[in-house]
Parts: C-alpha cells; structure tokens; sequence
C-alpha cells in the first residue's frame, strides 16, 4: 500500500502539484463491492486525492449553483408593458452621453430613444438582483466566449448576446424547440455541426456552440455587413430581416426597419444594448457580481477512454451529480458515449482532475463492473438525424409519438404524407428522432443497486418549500448529500412538489 501511495504523489508532483497541496491521500470512497474477473473492485482500491481549500471550493461552488438554479432571467420587454420608471442617479442627458460613448467605441449603432431609457431603467429598477447573479454567472462564460469571438474577429461586445438568448443558462430550452446559450434550432444548429444523437445535444455545450454561434453571426454579418442587422437575424432569420428593408423601401439601418420586423426581434436589439450599457456601467450603478462560479474556482477537460455514468464519477470522486451536470450539460442521459473519431469529453473542476486522472483505470473498472449488473441495456446511441420506422401501438396518437421523439406533429406528417392526424394500429411511420428512442433507467431506480440502506435512529421531517430543490435541503444539514435524501425517502427524481415530507437522519 505504501509502494502505491508513493507513486500517486510522484504522479501529483510530475503534473504539477506539490505535496504541500495534498491533504490526505489515503482516503477511500465506499462504493460497493465488485467482482472483475478474479479482482474485487472496493473503496480500498481507489485512492482519493484531496487538495487544500477543496471543501472551500465546494461550499463556494455549490452557494452559486444554487442561486443559478432559481434565478430569474431578462427577457425580451414589449414597449406597451413598461411603465415609466424614474431613477435619480441617471437623467436622460447622462444616458445620452454615455450612450454616445458606447457608440463612438462600439460597431453598433447604440443610438439614444425614448424606448431603450425605459428598458434600461426598468432592468436597473426592478432587476438589480438578477443583473447581479448574471454578472456572477457571467465571470464562467464570458472567458469562453470571448476567446471565440476574438478567432473569428466577432465584436467582443457580442458576448452579451448569450445573456439576452438564455440568461447564461447552459440548458436553456425555448418553447419553440431552441436550446442551449446560444438557442439553436435543430435545423441551424446542425448546418453548423452541432451533433444531436440519443445520448449528446451539443446545442447545450457551451464551448461548441459558441463556435458555432460565432460561425453563424460571421456568416450574417457577411450576407449584411451591418452588425445590428446580423444580430436582428440571428434572433429572426435573414429573411424577415430582408423582407423589413423591402418594406421600408431599401432601409438598412436597424432603427429604420424596426417597426417592419417582427414583435421579438424589434425588442431584440434594444434588450441587447440595455444589457451591454449595464454592464458596462454596472459600477456607476453600484451593481456587482453575486455568486461568481468561476474566478478562481476553475476547470478542466479530459476525453473519456470509456463509457461512463455521472452516477459512477460521483461515487468515486464522491461529489454530487448537480455539479456533473452544470459543467458538462451536453449529455442529455448523464451518461458520457464514447463514439470513434467524436473524443467526448468530461469537465470538472480542476483540483477534481487529479483525483479523476489519478484514478481513471480504477473508475472505468468500476463503471465496467457496474455496467455489466444491469438487467436493462443502456440506450442504443443513434444520431438525430438516424431514421426509424415506428409500428403504430393500441393508444398512440401523433402527439404522443412526437413526445417520445422530441419531434413535431407536423414534421411526423410532412415525414409520411399525412393529411390527417389519425392513426389506425399497426401503421408504419417513418420517423427522424431528436432523442433517445429506447426507453431507460434515468430518472428511476436502478435494478442493479443493493436495497437502500435505511439508517436506524432519530430523524426529523422536513417539509418541502416553494422553490426548494434535493440539493437546496442538503445544504441545510450538516453531511447531508443529495443522494442520501433520495435513498432515505425511496425517491427516485429531482422534482419536488411543496409539501412533500422528507425525513432526514
């Protein structure tokens, strides 16, 4: 054992930790009990890194997560729903200057109205908190955003587009079907090499989908030489951009064809310099970033050799799921595939990474033996643009169907010449599915795992608030995790409803 010890701190040392940042190296993680061929895989074969401030980092981390979860976000303001708002510390005058600063420095025409005083007053009035966690969050993304706009030669300040796009929610999924920071459709998102399969969406990857966001704006910005008429069709597509100049009779200047687009995209461009004269005059307002994620507390990516489950990372690096899923929100099951010449990739934190390198042949052992218990194979991974032929069931309806594949009702009928929406049994339908089509274990209890194990003692009931989440309420006890409330009260998915009692050992 001390043999082994020795050689994980030269392999720290070699990558350049020194012994000085290591807290304990001989900490194990109880996992379960696996048989590998002849080998027994336990918490004493994984040796488990610590660094100092880990637990600082943790508690930072998980404060910011937390509030991202239930911020609210900007969205696009109608003219007609904002009522004058009146803030001493900025007159009209003091606006008009500083806009004309922004302008005189900025490729777009950030020109003073009536209607953008309004909107910027109503965000400084009524929204000082959620600018505040924006700017938080802001202090992750925009590092990477900006690294790509700069390759491509892309204004800097188009970086707080994201913010008007998704509110900086790497999740962010529209009620028209566009996901991610960038809200891609699948159509656009896949001209730009976005790939949609069963178990990835790479709409949700910040870093891909800023490439192809920056790819997108270059190409528009190419078709209009104009930015704010490139961002204009960004948000409603170069054809209603150019139906409005026809309209306004050759018009090429935003403010001119305005009224000529549609209602969100003449809200669009105001809600964009609203946001970007807030931040860049977010001191002389006294607003200041809440919950920064990622100033110190920084990442780092590492391409998995095999198949893996954030459930099995978390047991090993023992951290919580939550985590997994804000820095790598591109796979949709939980799970990381490993598809050839694709190279995959997890992102952790980067005093996480050691431990993950450290332990990597051990983890995917884990993760093989783990995998081999399971009475129900894992999803078969198909591409989003892989055909499928559906035989119609006793209770299916279009709506239904179109559900299960995270399609539309009318790309189900364009698909197969429907002229209705009736269905009779045992009809086959020709069906390009979004997402996973082989029904899984997510969200549900896995048939492998041993009976959870139900402390004895005393417990107290919680009862579930408003707002609250699994992780929210582990954070009010001291050595709770997330996982064992899940087991403690036989539940299985991270939606609560209020009023909901829990018991906590």
């Amino acid at each position: 054992m001390k043999n082994f010890l020795a050689i994980i701190i030269l392999f720290i040392s070699f990558y350049g930790f020194s012994q000085e940042d290591i807290v304990e190296v001989n900490h194990t993680v109880q996992i379960d009990t696996i048989k590998v061929d002849s080998t027994l895989i336990t918490g004493k074969n994984i040796a488990i890194i610590e660094y100092r401030e880990a637990n600082d980092f943790d508690k930072k981390w998980m404060e910011a997560w937390n509030n991202s979860i239930i911020d609210s976000s900007l969205i696009i303001l109608p003219e007609d729903t904002i009522g004058k708002v009146v803030i001493d510390s900025l007159s009209t005058d003091l606006l008009k200057k500083r806009l004309e600063v922004l302008n005189s420095r900025t490729p777009f025409n950030v020109e003073y109205n009536r209607s953008l005083e309004r909107i910027i007053k109503h965000y400084l009035k009524n929204r000082p908190q959620t600018l505040a966690n924006l700017m938080g969050k802001a202090a992750y993304y925009f590092p990477f955003f900006e690294e790509s706009l700069d390759k491509y030669d892309i204004p800097l300040e188009i970086k707080y587009l994201a913010i008007v796009e998704s509110a900086l929610k790497p999740n962010a999924n529209s009620r028209v079907g566009a996901k991610g920071l960038w809200q891609f459709m699948y159509p656009t998102g896949k001209q730009y090499n976005l790939k949609v399969s069963s178990y990835v969406d790479e709409r949700f990857d910040p870093i891909k989908s800023t490439e192809a966001a920056c790819k997108y704006l270059r190409d528009l910005y190419k078709t209009f030489n104009d930015w704010d008429l490139a961002l204009a069709a960004y948000n409603s597509g170069p054809g209603n951009v150019n139906k409005a100049i026809r309209r306004s009779g050759g018009n090429k200047n935003y403010w001119n064809i305005r009224r000529y687009l549609p209602r969100e995209t003449a809200g669009y461009l105001p809600a964009f310099y609203a946001t970007l004269y807030i931040f860049e005059y977010a001191n002389e307002h006294q607003l200041y970033a809440r919950n920064v994620l990622m100033n110190s507390f920084e990442t780092d990516t590492v391409i998995v050799k095999r198949q893996v489950t954030f459930d099995q990372i978390s047991k090993v690096l023992d951290t919580d799921i939550e985590l997994l899923e804000f820095l790598n929100p591109q796979y949709k099951l939980n799970i990381i595939p490993v598809i050839k010449d694709r190279g995959y990739t997890l992102r952790l934190p980067k005093y996480m990474m050691g431990q993950f390198v450290t332990n990597e042949d051990q983890i995917y052992a884990y993760a093989e033996a783990n995998d081999a218990l399971r009475e129900k194979p894992l999803p078969k991974y198909t591409e989003g643009s892989d055909r499928i032929r559906y035989k119609v069931r006793s209770g299916d309806y279009l709506g239904k169907i179109a559900k299960r594949y995270g399609v539309s009702v009318s790309s189900i009928k364009r698909w197969n010449g429907l002229k209705s929406n009736n269905l009779r049994v045992g009809q086959r339908l020709t069906i390009y599915p979004r997402r996973s089509y082989v029904s899984t274990t997510s969200g549900k209890p896995s048939t492998n795992n041993k009976k959870n194990t139900i402390p004895k003692g005393k417990y107290i009931t919680y009862t579930v608030q408003k707002g609250d989440s699994l992780w929210l309420i582990s954070q009010k006890y001291s050595k709770v995790t997330v996982n064992q409330i899940k087991n403690w009260n036989n539940i299985w998915s991270n939606n609560l409803k209020p009023g909901t009692k829990l018991k906590i050992y």
